[in-house]
C-alpha cells in the first residue's frame, strides 16, 4: 500500500493492507493527521484536482449535476468532529480473548487490527443534504450511493456502499474537503471524501467520483457479502441476497491505551488514560475494575461529552508488584453499556464487549 503522506512510520504498525497507529502511542484527543490509521483496499490513488469532478445522478435526482472542487468550496462550510473506526478495528481481540480463531473467509484478507484502527478529527466540508439537494433528490429517494475512484476484482466501477436516504440526508453527514484544519490529505480521500459519522469506516469513501440515487434498493459487495454479520449467531435469518445483516453503527467500546496486549509498569500510582466512544452517541460514564469485575469505580472523563467523538478518561491505580488486568465498560446517552461478552462473528467485525488490559507490575 501507498502512504505517501506519512512521516512517522515508527509510530505505526503496517499490517496486510492497512497502517495501524498503536492505541497507547495516540497521546490528544485530535489524532494528527500523519498518524491517522490507513485502511485502502488497492495503493492510493493520485487524483488531478484540475480535471476532478464530483457527478450526482440516479432516477431519484431531478436535476442531475456536476460539481468541481472550487464548487463545493463555494457552498456553505461546516464542521465535525467525528471518530473514524475500521469495522474490523480489535479483530484480534476475539482471537486474544475469546480463542476464537480468526480468517473464516477465505475468500477475503482480514486485517489483525488490535486497538488502533481508530482515530478522531476535526473535518470540514459540505452537507451531503445540500449537494443532494441541488441535484434535486426526489421524496421517493431510497439509497444513496457514493463511488470511488479505487477500483478492486470486487467493485471494478470504483468503491461503493449504499447509504439510506435518511442517513444521506442527515445534516451532520459531510462531503470532506479539510482534515484537521488542512487539505484533505492524499491517503485520506484528496480531492473529496464522504464523512458519514457514528458508522463502520468502510462508509467514509474516500477519492469520491460519483452518487448515485435511486429509488430501488441497492445491492453490492459491501452490503452482501463483505460488511455483513456471519455466523452462527445470525444463521436463522432471512437477509435476502446478503449473507447476514447489514453493519452500520458503531456499537459503545473503552480500551486503556496501553500496549496490547501487555503493558510493563512500576510499582505506584499510576493515571492510566483511555478512549470510549459508541457510534451516533455520546459517552456518558466510564467505569475501570481491576478484579475481574467484581468492583467497579468511575474513571475521571477529560473531554467534552459529544456525539460522534470519543472521550478520553483516566483511571488512578495505585499498582502492586505482579500481574493484573484492568477492565473498562462504557456506557452511552442512550443507556447502552459494553456487554461482559459477544458472539463471534465470521468477519471478525465489531469486537466491543469488556475486555482484559493485561498489565505486569515491577517492583
Amino acid at each position: 500500500m501507498t502512504s505517501g503522506y506519512v512521516k512517522d512510520l515508527s509510530a505505526l504498525t503496517m499490517l496486510a493492507s492497512g497502517v495501524e497507529m498503536p492505541l497507547d502511542r495516540q497521546d490528544d484527543l485530535v489524532t494528527p493527521n500523519d498518524r491517522f490509521f490507513l485502511c485502502h483496499v488497492e495503493p492510493t490513488p493520485v487524483v488531478d484536482e484540475q480535471g476532478w469532478e464530483l457527478a450526482i445522478a440516479g432516477d431519484a435526482v431531478s436535476r442531475p449535476t456536476t460539481l468541481s472542487r472550487a464548487d463545493l468550496q463555494a457552498m456553505e462550510q461546516v464542521d465535525l468532529r467525528c471518530v473514524i473506526e475500521c469495522a474490523g478495528n480489535q479483530r484480534q481481540l476475539f482471537e486474544d480473548v475469546l480463542n476464537e480463531p480468526l480468517n473464516r473467509r477465505p475468500e477475503e484478507t482480514e486485517l489483525r487490527w488490535t486497538l488502533g484502527g481508530v482515530g478522531m478529527a476535526d473535518w470540514r466540508g459540505v452537507r451531503l443534504k445540500d449537494v443532494l439537494e441541488l441535484a434535486g433528490v426526489t421524496p421517493d429517494a431510497h439509497h444513496v450511493t457514493p463511488f470511488g475512484v479505487d477500483t478492486s476484482d470486487e467493485e471494478p466501477d470504483g468503491s461503493c456502499i449504499p447509504l439510506p436516504a435518511a442517513k444521506a440526508l442527515d445534516p451532520d453527514t459531510l462531503i470532506a474537503l479539510e482534515m484537521n484544519g488542512e487539505t484533505l490529505p492524499v491517503d485520506h480521500g484528496f480531492p473529496a471524501r464522504l464523512i458519514t459519522p457514528g458508522w463502520v469506516g468502510t462508509y467514509s469513501i474516500k477519492w469520491l467520483q460519483r452518487i448515485e440515487v435511486t429509488r430501488e434498493h441497492r445491492w453490492v459487495s459491501r452490503n452482501t457479502i463483505r460488511y455483513v454479520m456471519m455466523g452462527d449467531a445470525w444463521a436463522d435469518g432471512d437477509w435476502g441476497p446478503a449473507r447476514g445483516p447489514q453493519i452500520t453503527e458503531h456499537p459503545v467500546r473503552s480500551s486503556l491505551a496501553l500496549p496490547w496486549s501487555g503493558a510493563t509498569l512500576s510499582a505506584g500510582h499510576h493515571r492510566l488514560h483511555g478512549f470510549a466512544r459508541s457510534g451516533e452517541t455520546a459517552i456518558v460514564h466510564v467505569a475501570w475494575s481491576c478484579d475481574d469485575g467484581v468492583t467497579w469505580h468511575d474513571a475521571e472523563l477529560l473531554s467534552p461529552s459529544q456525539k460522534f467523538a470519543w472521550v478520553r478518561f483516566a483511571v488512578d491505580w495505585d499498582a502492586v508488584p505482579g500481574k493484573h488486568t484492568i477492565m473498562t465498560r462504557a456506557t452511552d446517552a442512550a443507556g447502552r453499556t459494553q456487554p461482559m461478552t459477544q458472539p463471534f462473528n465470521d468477519g471478525g467485525y465489531l469486537f466491543h464487549m469488556v475486555h482484559p488490559h493485561p498489565i505486569f507490575v515491577t517492583d
